[in-house]
């Protein structure tokens, strides 16, 4: 597991939340955050955020603490995107965007 480059951001409200969801949800300890790409066709990708185990083919980045499994497949898909969350009075959730230079 690497503690260094990811290539994805996660802001500490984020990896907060995460932990909050693990904690309060009961999910086992043998499970990560899975980050991922869904689509990558004409259509355009769209993020996708879950917990599941490790699978062969991830790449495998501890943060804080929290595994974070992404497909090798979706690594380059995840370069100079951030993960937040959000919590506004009308709504809350995470939120992927592009890195602002």
């Amino acid at each position: 597991m690497s503690e260094t480059f990811m290539p994805i951001q996660i802001t500490e409200k984020a990896l907060e939340e995460v932990r909050n969801i693990m904690n309060s949800k009961e999910i086992p300890d043998d499970y990560g955050l899975r980050i991922g790409i869904r689509g990558t066709g004409c259509g355009g990708a769209s993020h996708m955020l879950g917990f599941d185990h490790k699978k062969d083919n991830d790449m495998v980045y501890l943060r804080e603490g929290i595994s974070i499994y992404i497909e090798k497949k979706d690594v380059i898909y995840l370069v100079g995107i951030k993960l937040d969350y959000v919590h506004e009075e009308s709504s809350s959730g995470f939120m992927f965007a592009k890195i602002q230079d």
